[in-house]
């Protein structure tokens, strides 16, 4: 898929530390964290991994479909302190379903409601559901989404 830009500043924080440690442990930290937020999201990618270099984050595996596959990326890029993600996650081809479309990514800006959201994208606000269910597990609340989160608009 690529590189996917996210809001640095907004989500989960895992840079606890401040300390004047060396960048590579601090990666090393932000790794780890990094897979225990992936693994708390129980999302079905095989052989995942992550590099992180700074804010910016390369995800490997191999996921069974698309869908999987986007939200392993916003899984990672909606935590706080990291600006891009390199997708590196490649999709196992089905040989009897079609592929699926990529979804749109969209970036919840202040004012937004799922509602809100889906009549933009789908001109119908009742389709919200659409869009939360395209975003689990990583939604626990249709009424719970915040400016700079990323999310994946699904092609209905």
């Amino acid at each position: 898929m690529g590189l996917f830009s996210f809001l640095k500043n907004a989500g989960r924080s895992l840079r606890e530390d401040n300390s004047e440690e060396a960048a590579e442990a601090k990666d090393r930290l932000v790794e780890k964290k990094l897979i225990e937020v992936f693994y708390e999201h129980k999302l079905p990618i095989n052989d995942f991994s992550v590099d992180v270099d700074d804010d910016k984050v390369i995800v490997y595996g191999t996921a069974d479909n698309q869908a999987d596959k986007e939200k392993a990326i916003l899984a990672i890029g909606n935590v706080d302190g990291i600006a891009s993600v390199d997708d590196r996650i490649s999709v196992l081809a089905a040989a009897e379903a079609p592929p699926v479309p990529q979804a749109t990514f969209y970036e919840v800006q202040s004012g937004d409601s799922l509602s809100k959201i889906a009549k933009a994208h789908y001109g119908d606000p009742m389709k919200y559901m659409a869009i939360f269910e395209a975003n689990q597990p990583l939604l626990k609340d249709p009424n719970m989404i915040y400016p700079g989160q990323m999310l994946r608009i699904p092609h209905l």
